[in-house]
């Protein structure tokens, strides 16, 4: 098909007037068989599908129940809200229990939906003190050998794996298997030096920054600091909840446009009414776009939007630059876990996975895989 009149995204951050073309499942350059089928696409803009790295479930159901039915209604919910694909979180479990979500999460076929590229180990190699809404009876030290297990698997589709980086044996760790998967420091008390030590062995990532780590001190930099000075990329949750507007401003600032990651840090609230679910085991309550732990109201379980939508609040109410927001949430994710040749931008070659938004970013069209189908 031709897509023409659409203001296009380009990965570099700014929007083109060029058309788009696909053949088969695939972007391409202009041809007379790509061309068969018109999208008149004036006054819209036309953006990647979006990726989202850091997310547990949406649609009633979790990624660590572990089952092919939870995991495809996780994919057919994120492409309907405009996400083509998905590299969801683990919680704090178990080493038996995680090994039975990766071989469910490598035995899985994608049916229609976002396409499950990888997993996010999100525990449990963190710091009890800052668990959050991880469940603190499985916190355990990081062990390379556990995680290499859990890898195999999973069949390589762990992409990143959290660590705190001041608990014990955790330098080792993110020395040894940095080579293999991103480290992201997570749900940690550390110190500005301890995480600029963290940086230099190997890490590069910082999971949903601010929230479970210490904040910024003119004494006590802390993690941000060292993520900033040691060019991390960072990830953020723009839901409006977990940070506050002028904060999700002064990031894209402070580190820049090429170094954050919008994530929507989902629960299986996501997309259902308030009311009573579950996280890693534990109870949450929600109400409005709040979720909290149902035993401890002031610990936030997550979020309750998806990805496109924090891209709305961020750009329609935060005041992010549209060109900013959508390469937080589609080109540098995709190349923060290394799947950027088939997602997160619209270039020749790349997956026809587009969107045809307009200016409250309501989408208008979606193509997936070259396919119309919204």
């Amino acid at each position: 098909m031709r897509i023409t009149g659409a203001k296009v995204f380009e990965k570099e951050g700014h929007f083109s007037g060029r058309d788009l073309f696909t053949e088969g499942q695939r972007i391409c350059g202009p041809s007379e068989e790509a061309g068969r089928e018109t999208i008149e696409a004036g006054g819209l803009y036309a953006i990647p599908m979006l990726v989202d790295i850091h997310f547990h479930g949406c649609d009633g159901v979790d990624f660590c129940d572990g089952t092919e039915e939870s995991i495809q209604k996780i994919a057919d919910y994120q492409l309907k809200s405009g996400i083509g694909a998905i590299c969801p979180a683990t919680m704090t479990y178990p080493e038996e229990r995680l090994r039975e979500i990766a071989r469910g999460a490598a035995a899985h076929v994608n049916q229609a939906g976002a396409d499950l590229v990888g997993i996010n180990m999100e525990g449990p190699f963190i710091n009890i003190q800052k668990k959050g809404a991880q469940n603190g009876a499985y916190v355990q030290k990081p062990d390379a050998a556990m995680f290499k297990r859990l890898q195999e698997s999973a069949g390589g589709l762990f992409k990143l794996c959290d660590i705190a980086p001041e608990v014990e044996g955790a330098m080792e760790v993110i020395q040894e298997i940095s080579s293999h998967t991103v480290i992201s420091l997570a749900h940690t008390c550390t110190s500005y030096e301890t995480a600029r030590e963290a940086f230099e062995r190997g890490a590069s990532h910082v999971t949903h920054l601010y929230n479970a780590m210490p904040g910024i001190s003119h004494r006590e930099p802390g993690p941000v600091i060292a993520a900033l000075e040691a060019g991390a990329e960072v990830e953020l949750i723009a839901d409006g909840i977990h940070i506050h507007p002028a904060m999700v401003r002064t990031t894209f600032r402070l580190f820049g446009d090429d170094h954050v990651i919008l994530v929507s840090d989902s629960m299986m609230a996501a997309g259902l009414p308030d009311g009573n679910y579950s996280l890693g085991g534990q109870e949450v309550t929600v109400q409005g776009p709040k979720a909290v732990l149902t035993h401890n109201p002031e610990t936030i379980a997550g979020s309750v939007t998806n990805l496109m939508d924090c891209v709305r609040t961020a750009v329609l109410r935060m005041g992010i630059p549209l060109e900013s927001a959508v390469k937080a949430a589609s080109v540098n994710p995709a190349r923060s876990i290394g799947i950027d040749a088939d997602y997160g931008s619209l270039g020749d070659g790349k997956l026809a996975n587009i969107l045809l938004v307009d200016e409250e970013l309501r989408i208008v069209h979606m193509i997936h895989k070259g396919i119309k189908i919204y």
